[in-house]
């Protein structure tokens, strides 16, 4: 029988973990000192270089190193102990991160600054953020808070910068020719899963280099705690990835990316007859339900430093992307569909950096069209042909786009004051040529533009002259615009609910204030953040009072008020021994005013979905680079999330009743460099193999098992 888990009963299991900690770190004072200050992060997420101590955002850099060291199977694994952040698994392949409360739409995904969001993102936890590969990405920028200024639409919770992996040319001795590769094999034991990746860097020093990686993943059943295979969780997955970077002379260089990953066959089990019950959640009926999802990724990028006296940067980007999606679903009597999409986005973005004076200015204009096709072909029980549907999952023949131009301005009116504020003007237009009308159920069109502006103001305070301790405070304006999902989705949304078209939306608004103080350097970092957002004209799946075929019918309204706020802490300390010690603190609460449903328009209260509960994480490692080895005891500690909203507890097949019970993670590692050019790495991750899902996930995670990671390079 499955345990319930609570914090406070999760907090008493530290004891046995102090103790842990406290013998690891008498037992490696005896060592050798070694160095191991930490350096100040160049971030690009706020489209110029900056040196992170210096932003007045609450920012967390994950570099290549550490995604590795956290033995990630998918890219939303990476993000699981970063303050502010809750990872949502509607299955094993399909992940979205939850930051500040909000995902899908919500938050937006940058690739090297271009826009990975596009219009068929979805309200809720969506797969999309599982179908880049974490091999190909160098670094990922993680910034708290709303950036719809900078970026426009979307950038609401957060925003998330993955910088990929280039050549890395500019290391390289002037002029000289270079080769070097990177063969990593990595096996798990709870799913008996291999993933291979393969690198290759090459060119001639301080003047181009090329990149070129692939990745091969094949995962088996997910083996939990207690309850044993999850039937239906492995599929397989590859990907491969390219950059070109090239010096054209001192002043302008050219860079070209292009990336492409696969994924066949991710079931969503949670609503299939193989799901299993975790804490009383219900198991789906559907005989099937897959997905296969392919995208690709390529821009290219023209950028110049130094130009003039006055204009000291320029960058023009235009990009192309590309996804297809094809799902495959048996209901329980036999019936069957099949719905896919297809969005092509074009975008183009330029941008200008200036420097008159004490001011430093950037501005520029970006511009981003998607189109979108979709179908949807109905089969009977007997398997001959019941209709072909006017649409997909979203309208036919759609077409969205949205263009901005920008302007941000930081001057330092004292030497430690520095000032940021910033304006944008946004315009966006949807086209839909086919959707199912839901009063008539005949095709029909729609059309509408929305235009919105956005400001902000930041201010940082340095209490030294070095910049290393700092407070900030800002006040942000954000907007999100509906997209073709919000206009017209059409079909099963969470366990009980069919959504048909919406066609009478606004813009939502968002004004958020934060405060936060922060210290940097060696020995030790903290961070403390406190935020607040108002919420106006939020869109929700609304009950119409209708049923289709058995499920509750919603559609998209602008029917919620209310606000999100929360408290981060993070912190780490370091010790000359090559000790370090780690931690966060993640407290986050929200409440919408909503209407029960459209006809009746009572006016109810209740929690934000799917809210992140009280989350604690923390660990220590010890690094000897004499003796190339590093060990680390990681944890997380997350209480009950019984803060649930209707729609919470009517998602039976995700949420147990009640809420997510709370649970405590524990994660053994080991790495050893036993050459120049060999690394071995051990894990033992869930050590007190608890049955345990996180909030609003379709499957459980895995029990105690153990994973190897083997890298060779030259």
């Amino acid at each position: 029988m499955h345990r319930k888990n609570t914090l406070p009963r999760t907090i008493s299991t530290t004891t046995t973990i102090n103790f842990v900690v406290a013998l690891w770190c008498s037992i490696a004072a005896g060592f050798s000192p070694s160095a191991c200050a930490d350096e100040n992060v160049i971030v690009t997420g706020t489209r110029r270089a900056a040196d992170s101590s210096l932003l007045p955002y609450a920012v967390t850099v994950i570099d290549q190193e550490k995604i590795q060291q956290s033995f990630a199977r998918t890219l939303p694994d990476v993000l699981t102990q970063t303050p502010g952040v809750l990872v949502q698994k509607s299955a094993n392949g399909q992940g979205s991160p939850f930051l500040r409360g909000f995902t899908g739409y919500r938050t937006l995904t940058l690739i090297d600054g271009v826009r990975y969001n596009n219009s068929v993102y979805r309200d809720g936890p969506n797969e999309y953020f599982s179908l880049i590969d974490f091999n190909a990405v160098e670094n990922i920028e993680v910034f708290g808070g709303p950036t719809s200024v900078l970026y426009g639409s979307d950038a609401i919770g957060g925003t998330l910068n993955l910088q990929t992996v280039g050549a890395n040319h500019e290391d390289e001795a002037a002029g000289r020719p270079f080769l070097h590769g990177l063969q990593r094999l990595s096996f798990a034991s709870v799913d008996n899963s291999s993933l291979s990746r393969t690198e290759m860097k090459f060119g001639s020093g301080q003047c181009w280099g090329v990149h070129l990686g692939y990745s091969l993943k094949n995962f088996g059943n997910v083996d939990t705690a207690e309850l044993g295979k999850q039937h239906h969780t492995g599929y397989g997955e590859r990907a491969w990835d390219s950059r070109v970077d090239v010096d054209l002379n001192g002043y302008w260089s050219l860079r070209f990316a292009y990336q492409q990953l696969d994924q066949d066959d991710v079931w969503r089990v949670f609503s299939t007859a193989f799901a299993q019950s975790f804490a009383g959640s219900t198991v789906g009926t559907d005989r099937r339900r897959t997905k296969d999802q392919q995208r690709d990724l390529g821009y290219i990028r023209l950028r110049g430093n130094e130009l003039s006296a006055h204009l000291s940067g320029v960058e023009i980007t235009l990009s192309r992307q590309s996804w297809t999606e094809h799902g495959d679903r048996i209901r329980a009597v036999g019936r069957r569909n099949f719905e896919s999409f297809k969005s092509v986005m074009f975008g183009a973005d330029i941008q200008f950096s200036t420097h008159l004076g004490g001011l430093d200015l950037v501005y520029g204009v970006d511009a981003y069209r998607d189109s979108v096709d979709s179908a949807r072909r109905d089969l009977k029980a007997d398997g001959g042909l019941d209709r072909i549907r006017i649409q997909g999952p979203v309208g036919d023949d759609a077409r969205f786009t949205q263009w901005g131009t920008y302007v941000q301005g930081i001057v330092e009116p004292h030497k430690r004051i520095r000032l940021e504020l910033g304006s944008r003007f946004t315009q966006v237009s949807a086209r839909i040529g086919r959707f199912e009308d839901p009063i008539t159920n005949r095709a029909a069109r729609f059309s509408d533009d929305w235009n919105e502006f956005s400001h902000s103001a930041r201010a940082s305070f340095f209490f030294e002259e070095d910049h290393q301790s700092t407070a900030w405070v800002g006040i942000s304006e954000s907007f999100r615009a509906p997209n073709i999902a919000d206009l017209s989705r059409f079909g099963a949304s969470r366990s009980t609910e069919f959504e048909i078209a919406a066609t009478e939306l606004d813009a939502e608004k968002f004004l958020s204030v934060e405060v936060g103080v922060r210290r940097t350097g060696w020995p030790l970092d903290f961070s403390i953040t406190a935020y607040r957002t108002r919420i106006r004209d939020y869109i929700t799946s609304t009950p119409t009072g209708r049923a289709t075929s058995g499920l509750t019918e919603v559609s998209k309204q602008n029917s919620a008020s209310g606000f999100v706020q929360g408290i981060e802490l993070d912190g780490s300390r370091a010790w000359r021994n090559g000790m370090r010690a780690w931690g966060n603190v993640t407290w986050l609460e929200g409440e919408l005013e909503t209407i029960s449903t459209i006809s009746a328009r009572r006016i109810v209260t209740e929690p934000l979905s799917r809210i992140m509960p009280l989350t604690v994480n923390f660990g220590m490692s010890w690094t000897d680079p004499t003796h190339g080895i590093r060990a680390a005891l990681d944890v997380m500690l997350v209480a009950t999330a019984d803060e649930l909203s209707a729609g919470d507890r009517d998602d039976t097949q995700r949420i147990p009743p009640g809420g997510t019970p709370g649970y405590e993670l524990i994660r053994l590692s080991f790495e050893k460099q036993l050459s120049n050019s060999f690394e071995i790495a051990l894990g033992i991750t869930n050590v007190l193999d608890n049955t345990f899902r996180s909030h609003g996930s379709g499957v459980n995670e895995a029990g105690r098992g153990a994973a190897l990671r083997l890298t060779a390079r030259f």
